[in-house]
């Protein structure tokens, strides 16, 4: 029982999903930042001056009512860039070297020949050797 534990831990795969999960974390924190402090002011002076940045009022003079349009795009970028750094820097390359490893456990396993054909290879073997003088 804790063999096959063992197995299932190493497998490779709660590896995997362990190193992206604390790799993402971090590097959303980093994207949510840089996307906060630049792209966000960015986006909020689209809306001039006077707003409270790219959104718009439910009920106009109550800011409780308030959607905050840059909130959920600066919410969408930093999803879709942390998305694609832990794809390209974890999730390729462990496919990749999956796929080595996959091929070169199919290129070390020999061929099971059928039983028939020793037989007749033995039998040409044993022929050839006779045949000779």
């Amino acid at each position: 029982m804790i063999q096959g534990f063992k197995e299932f831990i190493m497998r490779g795969n709660i590896v995997d999903l362990a190193v992206a999960v604390v790799i993402g974390t971090a590097f959303a924190a980093v994207v949510d930042t840089v996307v906060s402090s630049f792209i966000t002011p960015l986006l909020n002076s689209l809306g001039g001056m006077e707003s409270q940045g790219l959104g718009f009022h439910i009920r106009s003079g109550n800011d409780a009512t308030f959607v905050n349009l840059s909130a959920i795009i600066n919410a969408l970028i930093v999803f879709l860039l942390t998305a694609a750094v832990v794809y390209f820097l974890i999730v390729a390359p462990m496919n990749k070297m999956a796929e080595r490893r996959r091929r070169g456990h199919e290129e070390e396993e020999p061929e099971e020949v059928a039983e028939d054909v020793l037989l007749l290879r033995e039998i040409r073997d044993l022929l050839s050797t006779r045949g000779t003088p």
